[in-house]
């Protein structure tokens, strides 16, 4: 059991959960679960409530530097958690350019303009976390953020995955995503069709009146053999077994940050393939297979050699707990209050 630790932390966020479920709702309630574990002092900040007190304020995405300079002389330290996921799935180039045009509107436009996007933000916090190497990279590289300030701290998996048990695999692969396009599962649903391939979609979307959700839900009623779709997970528990039991994962999204999905698939030991991202090439490496975000044809021939070849790959290697997430976590708080600003 660890220690007590006096450290009181507030989470805050920009966006209610009931508006958008997603990676960002796990990625917080699982960090606030396991904080608590190893007995954190952690609550979330009651707008609301301004009798509030604490040490640390850990927002979870990139609020504007008025936001961060407030809480700093109200005495507390501020660490900033955002996802930089359409930023880091461009490529050297596009960032090149984007780095170029950032700099010219900050010199050219007043700050009332350029504030709400929150640039500042990385230099004015008192420390920045990133999931994987290559957002921190991005964090000094595109905004300045002092390298000494970024912590990399990647997502944990629930037990229940960890220790979940062998099973037979079967003839589906499985893809567990939110039906949106960032995802392409209407992309990844069409190449399965034109392949032939079993494809069981677990997942729903943010509003079943969506049109590209309705094309997908079309396409799935019309091949009923090949793309399976029953809706969101039934269980923890049912989710963890679905992995063991499925031929291989598949996540062919064209932005993302760090997978919760794929961490829980490499938490079952199944082959992966995923989209030719940074994200990926700088945690799991090569321990997956991957697929060219490209045209239905190219995936569909894509997804046809990894199923064929699935029997035959290694698992990629078992990422951390929650509970190890969170000693990482509470480590740098810890620096962080003995740190002067």
């Amino acid at each position: 059991m660890d220690r007590i630790c006096a450290l009181k932390i507030l989470f805050d966020h920009g966006s209610a959960f009931l508006l958008a479920h997603g990676g960002f709702q796990i990625q917080i309630e699982q960090t606030k679960a396991a904080l608590e574990a190893i007995q954190v002092d952690v609550k979330y900040l009651r707008w609301w409530d301004d009798a509030q007190r604490a040490d640390i304020v850990h927002y979870f995405g990139r609020p504007a530097a008025g936001y961060i300079r407030s809480a700093q002389l109200k005495g507390m330290k501020v660490m900033i958690a955002p996802l930089l996921t359409g930023m880091g799935s461009r490529s050297r180039l596009q960032l090149f350019f984007q780095k170029v045009l950032t700099k010219s509107i900050r010199r050219l436009l007043p700050e009332i303009i350029t504030a709400p996007f929150g640039w500042n933000s990385f230099q004015t916090a008192d420390a920045c976390m990133a999931l994987t190497a290559w957002e921190a990279y991005l964090m000094s590289y595109m905004f300045g953020a002092s390298p000494q300030k970024v912590h990399v701290i990647p997502n944990g998996v629930e037990d229940v995955f960890l220790r979940s048990h062998p099973a037979q695999r079967g003839q589906w692969l499985v893809c567990t995503a939110t039906i949106t396009e960032r995802k392409r599962i209407l992309e990844l649903a069409q190449a399965a069709a034109r392949a032939q391939t079993p494809l069981w979609i677990i997942g729903k979307a943010y509003a079943d009146a969506d049109p590209y959700a309705q094309q997908f839900f079309a396409l799935a009623k019309q091949n009923p053999n090949i793309i399976r779709y029953e809706g969101p997970a039934r269980s923890r528990e049912w989710l963890a077994q679905t992995y063991r039991q499925a031929r291989g994962f598949v996540l062919l999204s064209n932005r993302e940050s760090l997978s919760l999905s794929a961490g829980e698939a490499a938490a079952c030991e199944g082959p992966m393939l995923l989209s030719d991202l940074p994200w990926a090439r700088t945690v799991v490496k090569n321990s997956v297979a991957y697929c060219p975000i490209t045209s239905t044809p190219h995936t569909a021939k894509m997804l046809r050699q990894f199923y064929d070849a699935a029997p035959g790959l290694k698992p990629p290697s078992k990422p951390l707990t929650w509970i190890e997430a969170a000693r990482e976590l509470k480590s740098v708080y810890e620096r962080l209050l003995n740190t002067s600003r």
